[in-house]
């Protein structure tokens, strides 16, 4: 059974708990494709998650919107599995 966004969005902001993080819900009235998450870690990376469901892929606004931050020098991570939230846990925490 593939894996909702909702359940994966649930784990990762357990998961960034558990850790010591902060995961906060990224809501941006006018703009469209803003990553769901901001995730702070405790080494102090910080984090923007867009969360899909198991195997859809982000939408064109989406994408525009991580290439926009990444031009800032920030990075965006796309995840649709709780075992990608495990990987980006441990690589930051």
């Amino acid at each position: 059974m593939k894996e909702s966004e909702k359940v994966t969005e649930k784990y990762l902001v357990k998961q960034m708990g558990l850790v010591g993080g902060q995961c906060y819900k990224w809501v941006a009235p006018g703009y469209r494709g803003v990553p769901d998450r901001i995730c702070i870690f405790p080494s102090g990376a910080i984090k923007f998650v867009e969360l899909k469901s198991e195997g859809i892929k982000p939408s064109q606004h989406q994408r525009r919107f991580a290439k926009r931050l990444t031009k800032c020098n920030t990075e965006v991570t796309f995840i649709d599995t709780k075992a990608q939230v495990d990987l980006l846990v441990e690589l930051w925490k």
